[in-house]
């Protein structure tokens, strides 16, 4: 290179060294004020702090309930189809990156050509030809490369790959949040499972003593203590409570069909659901995030946030396409028509060059353009401040219904017992003929309702805290999506 060159290139280095990274720079929101906190009331279940992490699900203490979020986690489509896409965001960080290094390029080129020279003015008399003057033919061989950078003076690719780096953390929250919704899913639909089956059961229990009442009616008929009347009224009320088996058995079916979904097999496939309420250990103690730790936990909320951080980064591309763009580049050739000759020194041909492009009138596009970021940029910051209510909120009323439903389930605890009492006097007062068949079958119905109605209590309170768990859950990733981060 000549000394010329060479003083041309170092400055427009300098110049590069010189430029400026324009657009606003991303910060971090703030994290909640200390004053902030739930709304809700957890009546001592909830034990704040950094929340829980990893497979929570541990916390109901069932293997069997451990083996399916396993086969979930590991089987379900929609998580691969999760994976699928962070892996193509984490290419597309590579790939914008590759476009901040210099670019490099090789050619090679083999040709027979023929030269039209009419085509450019000459004609066979002036170039000393007769009739029979033909266009020259020949053969041409190149082989040559180019290298090219653009020196991004004002950061316009540094930006870019800021903005792909962020999408790729939305990406990357996306997958956590889609593993975390998965597992909470098959939590749920285990523990629904487990509520039916116990309806189940006790509608089984139910229609036992129905049958029971059946033929006490019966045996009073026969003995000339009870009538016709007796014995088809107690055989109605268990007609009446065989009516809700089907229902109970089609939401089971359903329940296990949508288990089998999410585990990604078939519901043949799926295996024994022979769940029960009694077979989980309710926690005594539910490890639940502060909203200074949830902000930095929950994948929604860290999505959200990432999408803020590319907005930021869209407006500093935006304003960096207003500024002039210069790049650096050299390219060198060797060409002969013959391939002997084809490096000899006087075939080479090279190029070193310097270009400058600056927008000077686009119509409006370009700063319609940065307008156009900014407000994405507003929007984005709206969205992330609207995630973070939404996510205060719900954990509030998941605090105060656990509340709620500890309060209901004593309630139900000490309505059965009362009515199984009611119903045992009811029984005894029947066989001594002190009352008659309808106070029985009414006590009856009264503890067949709060029989059931404590198998809802437990199955909701299981279930909130299942979505409390969930609520507050954070930090976790399949091992092969923490591999490498974007």
């Amino acid at each position: 290179m000549s000394p010329r060159r060479a003083a041309l290139a170092a400055a427009l280095a300098a110049g590069a060294l010189a430029g400026c990274t324009v657009g606003p720079n991303f910060t971090p929101p703030a994290p909640p004020a200390p004053a902030a906190g739930y709304a809700g009331s957890d009546g001592g279940v909830a034990d704040f702090g950094s929340g829980p992490q990893g497979r929570w699900w541990e916390g109901f203490g069932s293997s069997a309930l451990d083996a399916l979020v396993a086969r979930a986690l590991a089987h379900n489509q929609t998580l691969a189809m999760s994976d699928a896409t962070l892996e193509q965001a984490r290419q597309r960080i590579a790939e914008v990156a590759g476009r901040a290094l210099p670019q490099v390029d090789a050619n090679a080129r083999a040709e027979h050509e023929e030269i039209n020279l009419s085509a450019f003015g000459f004609s066979p008399a002036a170039l000393g030809g007769g009739a029979a003057f033909a266009n020259p033919v020949f053969n041409l061989y190149t082989l040559g490369g180019g290298v090219s950078y653009d020196l991004d003076l004002f950061r316009r690719n540094a930006r870019a790959l800021e903005r792909a780096r962020a999408e790729g953390e939305a990406q990357r929250q996306q997958t956590a949040a889609a593993h975390l919704t998965i597992a909470a899913r098959v939590v749920t639909q285990v523990l629904t499972i487990a509520a039916i089956r116990d309806h189940i059961a006790a509608m089984h229990a139910l229609l036992a003593d129905s049958d029971r009442n059946v033929q006490l009616t019966e045996l009073r008929q026969k003995l000339g203590a009870g009538t016709l009347l007796d014995v088809l009224t107690a055989q109605a009320q268990m007609a009446e409570d065989k009516r809700a088996l089907p229902a109970l058995d089609q939401e089971l079916a359903a329940a296990r069909d949508m288990l089998a979904i999410l585990v990604g097999t078939s519901p043949a496939e799926l295996g024994p659901t022979d769940f029960s309420l009694a077979q989980f250990t309710l926690p005594a103690r539910v490890p639940v995030a502060l909203p200074s730790a949830l902000v930095h936990a929950r994948p929604d909320i860290l999505t959200a946030e990432a999408r803020l951080h590319a907005a930021t980064a869209t407006v500093g591309i935006a304003t960096a396409n207003l500024y002039p763009d210069l790049t650096l580049g050299a390219s060198y050739s060797q060409a002969a028509n013959g391939i002997g000759s084809l490096f000899a020194s006087q075939y080479r041909g090279f190029d070193i060059f310097g270009g400058l492009a600056a927008p000077i009138f686009h119509g409006g596009t370009l700063k319609a353009q940065k307008r156009e970021a900014e407000a994405e940029l507003r929007a984005s910051a709206a969205s992330y401040r609207e995630t973070v209510l939404e996510a205060f909120q719900q954990v509030s009323d998941l605090l105060s219904a656990i509340t709620t439903d500890q309060a209901a389930l004593t309630a139900a605890h000490d309505s059965a017992a009362i009515s199984a009492r009611s119903l045992d006097l009811s029984r005894k007062s029947f066989r001594i003929g002190n009352s008659g068949v309808l106070q029985v079958l009414t006590a009856n119905t009264t503890n067949q309702r709060a029989q059931l109605a404590v198998i809802d209590a437990e199955g909701r309170q299981y279930l909130n805290i299942a979505r409390l768990y969930a609520a507050t859950a954070g930090g976790w990733l399949p091992d092969r999506n923490l591999q490498r981060q974007p």
